[in-house]
This record gives C-alpha cells, structure tokens and sequence, in this order.
C-alpha cells in the first residue's frame, strides 16, 4: 500500500446503497465526535466564517453541501449563536440515508434537505456562505469541476471545502486511534480508505485553480475561494 497517488479505485463501505443500515446509522451519528477531534471547523470558524458574518451586518444564509449526519453544520450553528449573530443554515445531501441521521439533529435555525448543488443552482439559490466537509475526495476530477462551479454559483460571500490530507503519519495515527470508536460502524474501514483517495495540498491547488488551499490544523487541507453569486438572495 502506497500513499504516494490518489487510490480513486477504492470504495468506501458506506457509499454502497445496500450496506448495512445499522452500521451506517452508527458510523453517521459518530462522525461527531471524530470531526469535533479532527476536522479543525473550529479553527475554520475563528478565521473564516466569525469574521464574514460579523462583517455582514444583516441576517446571513450558510449551505453546507453533502451534510451528512449533519454535525458539522449543526456544530457551526452553536458557535455563531454564541457569538450573536442571526444565521439560518441549510445542509442538503442527496442521499435519503444520510438525512435521517441527520433530522435527529435539526435544531434552531438548522433545516435539512434532499438534493445536491446543481438543483440548488437550477433553483437560482443564493447563500452568503457554500462549505462542505469531507466531500471532496469521494468526487471524479469532472464532478470536482462541477461541484467547485456550483459553490461559487451558489455562494455571494465565501467558499469553504475541506478535507483530509493524505499523509502517512495521518494513515497510522487515524488506524490506532479510532479504534475505540470503530466497533459497529465503518469508522475505521472507510477512514483508511478516506484518507488514501484524498489530495495533498499541492494536489488540491493543481486541481481547483485559483483557489487558495490552507492547512487549518495538522493533516487537513481547505479550499478557500471567494464566491460568484451577484444580487438579490432568495428566501
């Protein structure tokens, strides 16, 4: 096993339509704890979106696209609500599966839907922030292009991706420590996988031109781009 390319052959577990439901459940309701220790979003917030939203001086709109079980968005929400500002938030994944996990934790000012950013771009939806979290590395280089097009369609302010950075100090590090959370899920399986089909970041920089690609916290990387989004913001 070599770290030195992309693996794109590699599938992750949960991706399959027919897994195993439970362990789905599980793996989605548990990404809260593992993107609380590794994915940096608070570090993204201090930088990124605290000083955008305080800068708006209005009521802002903030997609998260491929939500998942939602934690993340839900996780951002808490932090701008401690911090004053009026926010609503929309996370949308178009997989059914992922949006029932994800209800168990709609709160105040935190909607779910079922679709993707092409219909939200058909739609004519307009957001003053477009992120996503752990979305990239699952994408073919076509549907990166597309999807990287989508977020600045849909965003008037920022865009925000981010990601694992493929890194074999990461790959033993994520074998061992996840294993306390692994049984019944496919933590551990998919993690590995996860982290083996990701970008370095000079990767990510090659693939999405003009982005900016930080490293937030150790072995994260975030594209960072402004959004294209002009005029009026829909309901």
């Amino acid at each position: 096993m070599s770290l030195r390319e992309r693996d794109v052959r590699l599938r992750e577990l949960m991706d399959d339509p027919a897994c195993d439901p439970d362990r789905l459940r599980e793996t989605l309701r548990r990404f809260d704890t593992v993107n609380r220790l590794i994915s940096g979003w608070d570090t993204v917030y201090r930088r990124h979106l605290r000083p955008l939203l305080a800068s708006l001086g209005r009521p802002a709109r903030v997609l998260d696209l491929g939500c998942g079980g939602g934690d993340v968005v839900v996780r951002l929400a808490r932090l701008a609500r401690a911090d004053g500002f009026d926010v609503s938030w929309l996370g949308v994944d178009p997989d059914p599966r992922a949006l029932e996990v994800a209800s168990e934790r709609r709160g105040s000012n935190v909607e779910f839907r079922s679709t993707d950013s092409a219909a939200l771009v058909r739609e004519g939806a307009q957001f003053d922030v477009v992120l996503s979290n752990h979305v990239l590395h699952h994408l073919a280089s076509d549907e990166l292009t597309s999807f990287a097009a989508d977020s600045r369609t849909l965003s008037t302010g920022l865009v925000l991706h981010a990601d694992i950075e493929r890194n074999r100090t990461a790959y033993a590090l994520y074998a061992v420590g996840i294993t306390p959370l692994a049984p019944g899920t496919f933590l551990r399986t998919d993690g590995l996988r996860s982290i083996r089909r990701s970008y370095r970041s000079d990767e990510l920089a090659a693939a999405l031109p003009g982005w900016r690609v930080e490293r937030p916290v150790p072995f994260r990387v975030l594209a960072v781009t402004a959004g294209a989004a002009a005029g009026p913001r829909t309901p």
